[in-house]
């Protein structure tokens, strides 16, 4: 198996690459393998993705009425 492995500035093992071909022998191999990597998969439901593109489709049509979120949390704690 050609593992290449990954270490941070301190010579710290931080992660292995696995390539491609072998991750799918792995995975045919070991099942869980197959599940977990479905679970870290994130998909939108289409109610979520439809709002996205509202709220995309609005700051399109109209960026200039945006607000800097640091100066709005400013007045809100200074409103309080």
């Amino acid at each position: 198996m050609a593992l290449q492995f990954i270490h941070d500035n301190r010579g710290n093992t931080t992660g292995v690459f696995i390539p491609i071909e072998e991750w799918l022998t792995l995975k045919n191999k070991y099942a869980d393998l197959q599940k977990e990597e479905a679970e870290s998969v994130l998909e939108l439901a289409s109610w979520q993705k439809e709002i996205i593109e509202e709220r995309l489709s609005d700051y399109y049509k109209n960026s200039t009425s945006l607000v800097d979120f640091d100066k709005t949390i400013d007045e809100i704690e200074n409103s309080l």
